[in-house]
Order: structure tokens, then C-alpha cells, then sequence
């Protein structure tokens, strides 16, 4: 039935109370992607208490994005093969298990390993829930429970650094692993409790019975060691210097040869590990562009809106956090209208155009500012900009599946995802590549200016002068002191530019997409946001 929405209501069990699995299947994920953050501001103490260099212990996240990466795309199909509540109890098991670990961990070795471990448990939980969500709810609800969904995955990484700094600071870096713990063993002992594959599942699981395994492990292969390989380039290739680094070079080559095989390799498949067929559907296809960029944006915000206000406008770490968590409480309010107005039958494609422009706007508005700019106003872009998410994440997970049949949506969840989670490797990647050359190129332009011919340049210097004069230094010592007061002012000029630089392509970026949406076919309730039975 792949060429019309389902018409059914889905035949899956269900307990009384949807929103049981919902709040059950959300507070495990949420956990999940806090992790992709939490331990960002806690690699010093980690460092200093495991006697490693800040650089080495840094691939404390590198290994968990890799890990997270290669498993995402494979969830789906490994959902298939046995179940997908048996695959997400064993996600949450793993991360849990692996997280006490990580707590534990007496080197750096180990805690590695954990991470590992770690980054597959949590990389199967974010499809799993959404398959879970759109198997569970009446279609009426869908836009709904997907709002509750994507406060989690866009609160979480807001949330992330502060939680992790408050920890760090308070008590001891390993508790930001050890807070897990209790959150993992209440999902698993509720999971159990409320949450049913859908008939069709265990039919096809029954079905099965008995016949040989059709594994694609050799295309599962491909797809690990390309993911593998360019997560690692996204998350070290600043450090590395890109591509005058050997190590990057060569693992751009693994990523490309690896990627295209599998491509290649997974077209040809029966029962591949991911159905790349899928993006023939064109609201799916389409959805996937539009979450790409989407994360592409929210992440790289993420990255550079604290760096921005630590480094030129000066704010301590607890002030950058002041300033930024609003735009989460700006999240967990318009999310759910956005679900509300999906269950009102607004079609979800001018939601989205809607959520784009906002999200345009507010980042062409963040373009525009100087370093006089008022911490109220920073407060109100960056709320400005997660108002915008707040109506494209939901909608457009609901829109990419509509025409899905039930059997394709857990391989689709998983594919979605992936390329959810490249976006937002990608979005920090640009932010560090982008910072360091555009801030040497404003730099560069600047001091330009910078010359005995420039009357303006002339006139600070000697006003600087003159005041190190009255301050009592001699005029040798307050002329270099000017000249040095001057290159700063020149570095935090070029720096903020660059960073401005940043919003403007974010900006270009989100009204590029935008228009995107109405290639979809039309996306309300009433075509069925849920699973049916086919």
C-alpha cells in the first residue's frame, strides 16, 4: 500500500492511556541525548582525574558519537529480526548497564570501552520510540505525542552542558554517568509493563520461524565503517587540521569507498539493513532533507551560541547558560501547539514552512547584532529561534511517514534518525571549521586598517596612550600598551564577525529548505498519522 496513506486504525494492543508509553518510551531517550552533551564540560575534570591530556580524553565523545552513529541506521532492521520492544529493552539495558560503567571506569582505556557500549545502547532508542509512538496513538494524537517526543530530543542538548557543569562542579564527573541509572531501570521495569509490538510484527516475527536468517551483514559492515569514519572526521577534524591531517585523509577515503559500496550494495538487497528505497516516497525523501538541515542548525546553534558568549561578549559559564535556557522553555511551550494544531487538522507542511522562516528570521536577525548587544535581546533571538523548531520537528516526523506502510516504518524510523544525527555532526563541524577561518579572514581585513594613514586607528591609539600615561606609565610602555590594547579589540571585532557569519548561513539555510515542504503531498490527521493494518 504504498501509494495511499492507511486507512485503518491500527490493530496493535494498547493500554487504557497512550500517553503511559509515551511518558515511558520518552524518558529513556531523553536521557540518551542529554548524554550526546552532558560530558562536553566535564572533559577537564575527567582528564585531571583519569591523568590524561584534555585532547585525549576528548574522545570520550568521539567514541560515543560513533558508536550512536553506527547503530541508528541498523535498528530498524535489527527490530525486525527480534522484536522491537525485546531490541528497545535491550537499548536501555545496555545503555544503563554501560553507564554504571562509565561511573566506574579507573582509566581512560575503560572508560572508552564504556562509551562504546554506551553510544550502541542509546543509538537503537530514538527510532524504537518513534515507531512505538506512531504504532501506539490514535491518528489524532500522533502530532501530539511527537511534540512530547521532540521536547526531549531538543531540550536535552540544551540542558546538557549546564546539567553536566552543575554536576561536575558540585559533586564528582562520574555522577553525570551514574544519573542514568534510575532513570534506565524505571523505563526498562515500565516498558515491560506497557509497551506491545504490533500484531503485524509478531506475525512477520512468527512467519520466520524455523527459516534461515536473512542477514545483510556484509552491507551492515560497509555502513558501520563509512559512518564510523566520517563521525570521527566531524568530531576530531578542527584538532586534526583537517585535511592536512594523514589520519583525516585517510579515514575521508574509508568513509567515501564504504559509503558508496554500501550504497550500491543495499539497492540490490531483498532485506537490507537499510532500505535507501524508502526515499522514493516523497514526503519521506523530502522529510529527510528537511530534518537534515533542521539539526544541521539546531546543534551547530547549540555549539556556537555558548562559545559566542563566552569568548567576545565575556559572560561566565552560568550566565551563557541563563541566557540560553529560555529557548528550551520556549521548546516545551510551542511544541505541544504544534501537535494541537496536527490534530486540528492543520496541514503540517505550512507548519513547517511556518517553523522555517521563523527560524530563517531569527537567525538573520542574530546575524545583524554587535557587541553591544543587550543580554534581554540575546535572550530573545535565541527564543525566537527554538519558537521556529518548535513547529518543525514534530510536523515533519509526522508528514515523512504518513505514506509509509506499517511494515516500513521501523527500518524508516532508523533511517531517519541517521540522517537526523549526520545533520547535527555536520552543523558542528562547519561551526568549528567556519569560526577559525572566517575569524582569520576578518582578522586579516581588519588590521588592514590598522596603519599610521588610518586617522581613525591614529586617534584611539593615542587616546589609549594618553590614559596608560595618566595611569602613570611612561610613553614607551603606554604606547605599546595601546597598540596591544588595539590588537584585542581587533581579535574581538573579527571573532564576532565570524560568528555573525554563522547565523547568516543558518539563515540561507533554513529559507532554502523551506519551499521544500509543498513538494509533499498534503499532511493532516485525517490521512492517518498512525500505523494501519494493510
Amino acid at each position: 500500500m504504498n501509494g495511499g496513506p492507511p486507512t485503518a486504525a491500527a490493530a496493535a494492543p494498547r493500554v487504557r492511556n497512550p500517553w503511559i508509553v509515551a511518558i515511558t518510551v520518552t524518558l529513556a531517550t531523553f536521557m540518551e541525548v542529554l548524554d550526546t552533551t552532558i560530558a562536553n564540560v566535564s572533559l577537564p575534570y575527567i582528564a585531571g582525574d583519569l591523568g590524561v591530556t584534555v585532547d585525549e580524553a576528548s574522545w570520550v565523545l568521539t567514541t560515543y558519537l560513533v558508536a550512536n552513529a553506527i547503530v541508528l541506521p541498523a535498528s530498524g532492521w535489527v527490530s525486525g529480526l527480534i522484536g522491537r520492544k525485546r531490541f528497545y529493552m535491550t537499548c536501555v539495558f545496555l545503555f544503563t548497564l554501560s553507564s554504571i560503567l562509565c561511573g566506574m571506569a579507573p582509566n581512560l582505556s575503560t572508560l572508552l570501552l564504556c562509551r562504546v557500549f554506551q553510544g550502541a545502547g542509546g543509538g537503537g532508542l530514538q527510532p524504537s520510540e518513534q515507531a512505538i509512538l506512531l504504532d501506539t496513538f490514535p491518528r489524532r494524537k500522533v502530532g501530539m505525542a511527537l511534540a512530547v517526543y521532540g521536547i526531549a530530543v531538543l531540550f536535552a542538548p540544551i540542558l546538557g552542558p549546564t546539567v553536566g557543569g552543575y554536576i561536575t562542579e558540585n559533586y564528582n564527573w562520574r555522577w553525570i554517568f551514574y544519573i542514568n541509572v534510575p532513570v534506565g531501570c524505571l523505563s526498562l521495569f515500565l516498558t515491560g509493563l506497557v509497551v506491545h509490538d504490533p500484531p503485524w510484527m509478531t506475525e512477520e516475527r512468527h512467519a520466520r520461524r524455523g527459516k534461515p536468517l536473512d542477514l545483510d551483514l556484509f552491507g551492515l559492515g560497509l555502513i558501520a565503517l563509512g559512518l564510523g569514519a566520517l563521525e570521527v572526521i566531524y568530531d576530531r577534524g578542527q584538532e586534526d587540521d583537517w585535511f592536512n591531517s594523514r589520519f583525516i585523509l585517510i579515514l575521508t577515503v574509508i568513509a567515501v569507498i564504504s559509503l558508496t559500496a554500501a550504497v550500491a550494495w543495499e539497492l540490490r538487497q531483498r532485506n537490507p539493513v537499510l532500505n535507501l528505497r524508502l526515499l522514493k516516497d516523497r514526503n519521506f525523501g523530502i522529510g529527510c532533507i528537511v530534518i537534515y538541515i533542521t539539526f544541521l542548525i539546531v546543534y551547530g546553534s547549540n555549539v556556537l551560541l555558548p562559545q559566542m558568549l563566552q569568548s567576545v561578549f565575556g559572560y561566565d559559564a552560568f550566565t551563557a547558560g541563563l541566557i540560553m535556557s529560555p529557548g528550551g522553555i520556549a521548546v516545551m511551550v510551542f511544541m505541544p501547539v504544534s501537535g494541537f494544531l496536527m490534530g486540528r487538522q492543520v496541514d503540517a507542511r505550512w507548519l513547517v514552512f511556518f517553523g522555517m522562516l521563523a527560524v530563517g528570521t531569527a537567525s538573520y536577525w542574530s546575524s545583524l547584532m554587535n557587541l553591544d548587544v543587550s543580554p534581554g535581546i540575546l535572550v530573545i533571538r535565541r527564543c525566537a529561534q527554538l519558537f521556529g523548531m518548535a513547529f518543525i520537528f514534530a510536523p515533519i516526523n509526522a508528514s515523512a511517514y504518513l505514506y509509509l506502510p506499517d511494515h516500513e516504518r521501523t527500518n524508516a524510523t532508523g533511517l531517519f534518525n541517521m540522517v537526523r544525527n549526520e545533520g547535527a555532526s555536520l552543523g558542528i563541524a562547519i561551526v568549528t571549521l567556519a569560526l577559525a577561518q572566517r575569524g582569520q579572514l576578518h582578522q586579516s581585513r581588519l588590521v588592514e586598517s590598522l596603519t599610521p594613514f588610518d586617522q581613525p586607528f591614529v586617534d584611539v591609539r593615542n587616546l589609549l596612550s594618553q590614559q596608560f600615561q595618566t595611569a602613570g606609565y611612561d610613553a614607551a610602555t603606554a604606547g605599546q600598551m595601546a597598540l596591544a590594547q588595539v590588537y584585542q579589540l581587533t581579535q574581538q571585532q573579527a571573532s564576532g564577525m565570524s560568528y555573525f557569519d554563522l547565523f547568516w548561513i543558518f539563515s540561507m539555510a533554513a529559507y532554502c529548505v523551506a519551499p521544500l515542504v509543498f513538494l509533499m503531498r498534503r499532511s493532516v490527521a485525517e490521512k492517518g498519522l498512525t500505523a494501519a493494518s494493510h
